[in-house]
């Protein structure tokens, strides 16, 4: 993340209402996420392009609260305070976006569910659950890895390329099923066509009988998606009825609303 830092006004009290060392720190803070969580001074008035007077009395402050911490080689962590705000802020996104998965279910008749990228891992923040006797169920809060979900593919698939691939790594993938993508030059390969296609398909990657559709949520301040999930012969039905081939462009049209209401 990079900014410039503000020159006018000059005092505490922004002219567009805001107070400029609030948005500093906040832009520290989210120059520390980007750097993986971990970064020296000179690396946060680099990536922040904040003055280093201005980065040591922010610092300061914010390690006093607990929401940065120092470390034995003078690196500056994201402090344990954050995380509270974090898993209350996760809650509260499930909450907003319940009425749009709940629209997805009922379209689709089956399981949708909503999921952030959160330290390079899947977090999964809302879901509502098909009426069928026979339905996918994720505990909202569970973590898994990005590469064999639908909503872990739509996630690597907003992010710059080089960035997924750091995050991927050069080694082979966990393989939780026979279908599990494994190397990750292939997975680039299925990121780049989900780009163009505008979603993403689990085909049993992460279970055995379990298919998901996934697609981005534009707009929303972190990388998040949205999908249906369901057991495979069901999803392959809905996909393949003539009164459901707009079933992408529908999901879509519910991800786009529900990334307007989370845009900050």
């Amino acid at each position: 993340m990079v900014s410039t830092p503000a020159t006018a006004p000059t005092g505490n009290d922004r002219a567009g209402g805001g107070v400029q060392s609030v948005e500093r720190a906040f832009l520290l803070l989210e120059a520390l996420a980007d750097s993986g969580g971990i970064a020296t001074l000179s690396e946060l008035s680099t990536t922040s392009g904040l003055p280093m007077p201005t980065i040591h009395r922010l610092i300061r402050t914010l390690v006093q609260q607990g929401y940065v911490r120092q470390d034995t080689a003078r690196r500056y962590t994201l402090g344990p305070r954050l995380i509270r705000l974090g898993e209350t802020a996760g809650r509260l996104l499930g909450s907003w976006a319940r009425p749009y998965l709940t629209e997805l279910m009922e379209a689709t008749g089956e399981t949708a569910n909503l999921a952030v990228l959160e330290g390079g891992e899947v977090v999964y923040v809302g879901q509502v659950q098909s009426r069928r006797s026979m339905r996918m169920f994720t505990e909202v809060g569970r973590r898994v890895q990005p590469h064999c979900t639908g909503v872990g593919k739509a996630l690597l698939a907003q992010l710059p390329e080089e960035e997924a691939r750091a995050l991927l790594g050069t080694g082979p993938l966990q393989a939780h099923t026979a279908y599990t993508v494994t190397d990750p030059q292939d997975l680039i390969a299925q990121l780049g066509a989900a780009r163009e296609s505008g979603y993403v398909v689990d085909d049993q990657e992460q279970e055995i009988g379990v298919r998901c559709i996934a697609v981005a949520v534009p707009g929303a301040p972190t990388p998040t998606a949205l999908s249906v999930s369901g057991p495979e012969a069901r999803i392959r039905a809905l996909e393949a009825q003539a009164d459901s081939a707009a079933l992408v462009p529908v999901m879509r049209q519910i991800a786009s609303r529900l990334g307007e209401v989370l845009a900050p």
